[in-house]
């Protein structure tokens, strides 16, 4: 009976390990993305500003600065993930790490790298962390589409 309580412990200290470092890699991706995308804004602000196609902003190269700089910080967000897991020690080597954190933030998860039991809780935060910041990227970028790309509210809708 002792054995089983132990071995129950140290799966609740595990699991609390995995929800303890979850939330902290969730809000730091949180903050790199509300800062991420007020830099976007304003780097699509001042390159339209300075670029313009017969004296007017191009629509095409302000979505064109917002899709790249989506791309730019939800990478950063993955190669954190990434760093998280090598540093951990889970995966051994870096460019495997960046390609489970990348199937595993995607929500693709092609299961050809699998976490360890010890670990598989963190994964599972990261799956769910990428799929409401790519949904919020989404939401962004319909955004700037309406407000300064080519499309005009109810227009394509």
């Amino acid at each position: 009976m002792t054995l089983q309580r132990c071995g129950r412990e140290s799966i609740l200290l595990q699991l609390f390990a995995n929800l303890a470092l979850g939330v902290a890699m969730i809000s730091l991706t949180v903050v790199i993305h509300t800062f991420g995308l007020i830099w976007i804004t304003h780097a699509m602000s001042w390159i339209t500003d300075r670029i313009r196609l017969a004296g007017h902003r191009s629509h095409l190269l302000a979505m064109n600065t917002v899709v790249i700089g989506v791309f730019v910080v939800l990478t950063a967000e993955v190669w954190l993930w990434a760093l998280c897991y090598r540093l951990l020690g889970y995966i051994t080597d870096f460019p495997t790490a960046l390609y489970f954190a990348t199937i595993t933030f995607s929500t693709v998860g092609y299961g050809d790298v699998v976490p360890g039991h010890e670990w598989r809780m963190l994964a599972a935060l990261e799956g769910v962390n990428g799929f409401v910041l790519i949904g919020w990227s989404t939401a962004y970028l319909v955004a700037a589409g309406i407000r300064v790309g080519p499309f005009r509210s109810g227009e394509h809708f």
